[in-house]
């Protein structure tokens, strides 16, 4: 049996990819950051690199 340890921003428009145990949980879904997790109240991306989301 293999468990999972990472996955995809549940973020649409995000490109990270977060690790389970660091990551934001919310309503059953893991986000890289506060502002994915909260919907992009400001418009402001999650900040890492090369990801651009909204």
């Amino acid at each position: 049996m293999n468990t999972v340890t990472s996955m995809k921003c549940a973020c649409e428009s995000c490109l990270c990819v977060v690790n389970i145990g660091e990551a934001i949980a919310q309503n059953g879904k893991y986000y890289c950051s506060h502002n994915c997790a909260d919907g992009h109240p400001k418009g402001e991306s999650c900040g890492h690199d090369g990801c651009n989301c909204h």
